[in-house]
């Protein structure tokens, strides 16, 4: 960066602010513009009076922000002048309509990564490393202990739980986030071994994904499962439904958790489940150092997640890394989220929800 010039970004009481350009990314109070990287509760708020967002994203917003909120669509790559910025979405690899936001201006290219991952996902486009001087990540699983296995070994791991259940006549569930996670694993799965049911959180947004031309395979409700199918069935829904009446209707079952931090035995056990697997729509170890070095950044800002350990680690090598505070808080229920509307406001906590703790 050029001495005394002012940052293409700076972080303000609401959000992530482009001042060349009088617009935030992901804020996390109402604004007058925001560009939104996904449509994930901490990074999409209700409030702002224009949203900019990615392809794949309107029916997701739609059903996140409501039927009268001001959404605008612009495909992946595509140059928008807004200001006196040049801005362009990318693809993230998190979830539907997952995107990186370039900025371009004065001479500088700044990238905000929003949420990231390279593994490959059948429900979303790719990540794609955007090259640019200062990169903006995320760190939800910045340290070294959080390294995913294959996806396919995931996936059939999940199998054989719910074939080894239904020999038995238990019913499985499997706690996923409602929005990405759970379509990510819907669509990677065999419906050979049984009927496969979904909570009412996860239905809608799986109605949101086909809405965008997404291929998932055939579901049900899990209000039309037929006690009959309980026992061979397969029930996905999110982690707030863990210990609800909702789930009484199942007779016996099995419990198991999907998500990055079952990495940890401790939080395995804390979630009173019977399995849990570590699979995330976020980049581990390997994957944010990879990222990071595929941008060709010198400059990193470090936020959600260890971003005190990760910018460490980043100085370590020579970069010049920060960590900056945000209201962004990684893998987490979007049902466990606050909600916001007129009456209630109040954006969430960073960090991860004290149920996974």
């Amino acid at each position: 960066m050029v001495l005394g010039k002012a940052p293409l970004v700076q972080i303000t009481a609401e959000g992530l602010y482009c001042p060349a350009g009088d617009f935030y990314i992901d804020p996390w109070r109402p604004v007058e513009q925001a560009l939104l990287t996904h449509a994930h509760a901490d990074h999409a708020r209700w409030g702002s009076a224009r949203y900019l967002a990615a392809e794949g994203n309107h029916a997701i917003l739609r059903h996140r922000l409501g039927v009268d909120a001001p959404i605008e669509i612009v495909r992946y790559g595509e140059r928008r002048r807004i200001g006196l910025v040049t801005v362009s979405f990318h693809p993230a690899g998190h979830m539907l309509g997952s995107a990186q936001v370039r900025l371009e201006h004065g001479g500088e290219v700044w990238v905000v990564s929003g949420d990231y991952k390279l593994a490959p996902d059948p429900t979303c486009a790719p990540f794609e490393p955007v090259p640019c001087d200062l990169f903006i990540t995320e760190s939800t699983f910045g340290l070294p202990v959080f390294r995913w296995s294959d996806d396919g070994l995931v996936v059939r791991a999940i199998e054989e739980w719910w074939a080894g259940n239904a020999e038995r006549g238990t019913a499985s569930v499997l706690f996923a986030y409602a929005a990405g996670k759970a379509q990510r694993i819907l669509a990677s799965l065999s419906a050979s071994i049984g009927p496969i049911a979904c909570h009412g959180a996860v239905a809608a947004l799986n109605l949101a994904y086909r809405k965008e031309g997404t291929a998932l395979p055939e579901w049900i409700s899990a209000r039309d499962l037929q006690p009959e199918d309980r026992g061979r069935a397969l029930i996905l829904a999110p982690p707030s439904a863990q210990g609800t009446p909702w789930l009484r209707r199942f007779g016996e079952v099995s419990f198991a958790f999907a998500s990055g931090w079952m990495t940890i035995r401790g939080l395995r056990r804390r979630r009173l489940v019977d399995r849990g697997f570590a699979i995330s729509d976020h980049a581990d170890w390997a994957a944010l150092n990879a990222v990071v070095e595929a941008t060709g950044a010198e400059r990193v800002w470090v936020t959600h997640g260890y971003s005190d350990a990760f910018a460490h680690w980043l100085r370590d090598r020579g970069l010049d890394a920060e960590p900056v505070a945000t209201e962004f808080v990684g893998e987490q229920d979007d049902e466990e989220l606050p909600k916001e509307s007129p009456e209630n406001g109040v954006p969430a906590s960073d960090g991860p929800s004290e149920s996974i703790r």
